[in-house]
């Protein structure tokens, strides 16, 4: 057996649990916290997953690992039909030990299903353990996707940051949009760098392209898409698009 499976511990009795939820648009599972890891997947719909540090939004080729004890919320985007999967930390595997979104590859995808389908993994059968330990294996090689979002730890910043996820295809600039919030825009671009590493400007980007991901997940054209997230023109989103993910938004939409 590999030192990663040695690491993995039993759940009462059940190293793996399998979870099939389906929930409504804008359902929201308020903050919370186990003691198991969580691997957060929605086989069709998009969720946003929310700790203190990040956020991430979660479409159907992604998933997001949550280790254990770490407070998180998840709300729906759309129709979501959850399939997670509730695990033990591998402690020897450092890709395992904070919050990050993986991609999920056609044969840990179809293990997910297989275990949610099961149910549990029982300790002590060896086709069970064979299943674990591949999973394991799987998610700790998995690609990480550029989903995550920082989130800035002042109560002000936080509040700003909160709006511009509600609102992400506003076309208010910030300084509107910071009226109200307790800070004025200079200390809000102060603090956003400060917590964030991002620019006040960088995070608004990313805020979108997240948002447009939520858009064509949900069939939505590439010219809707851009619109929705707050571009002006589809070259300028495709643009902006190809730097944050690496492909065009038809080619992401296809993979």
């Amino acid at each position: 057996m590999s030192p990663t499976r040695q690491t993995v511990r039993d759940i009462d009795g059940f190293p793996v649990r399998g979870l099939a939820s389906t929930y409504r648009d804008r359902t929201r599972l308020d903050r919370h916290t186990h003691p198991w890891a969580q691997l957060v997947y929605a086989a069709s719909g998009t969720m946003r997953v929310v700790t203190q540090a990040a956020t991430w939004l979660v479409p159907p080729t992604r998933a997001i690992w949550v280790p254990g004890g770490v407070p998180h919320e998840i709300e729906m985007r759309g129709a979501v039909a959850m399939r997670t999967l509730y695990l033990a930390p591998a402690e020897g595997e450092p890709r395992l030990a904070g919050c990050r979104a993986i991609e999920v590859a056609p044969l840990l995808r179809e293990l997910i299903l297989h275990i949610v389908k099961l149910g549990m993994l029982e300790a002590g059968d060896p086709a069970h353990a064979r299943l674990e330990g591949l999973l394991v294996d799987l998610l700790a090689v998995g690609e990480t996707a550029p989903l995550e979002l920082p989130l800035p730890a002042d109560p002000r910043a936080r509040a700003f940051a909160d709006r511009l996820l509600d609102e992400p295809g506003a076309e208010a600039s910030l300084a509107e949009m910071a009226r109200g919030c307790g800070a004025s825009l200079r200390t809000l671009q102060r603090l956003f760098l400060a917590q964030t590493g991002l620019s006040l400007e960088a995070w608004r980007g990313k805020a979108r392209m997240q948002h447009s991901l939520v858009s064509l997940s949900a069939g939505a054209s590439v010219t809707a898409a851009a619109l929705d997230a707050g571009y002006q023109s589809p070259s300028a989103f495709i643009a902006a698009f190809r730097r944050a993910f690496g492909v065009t938004p038809a080619r992401w939409r296809a993979s």
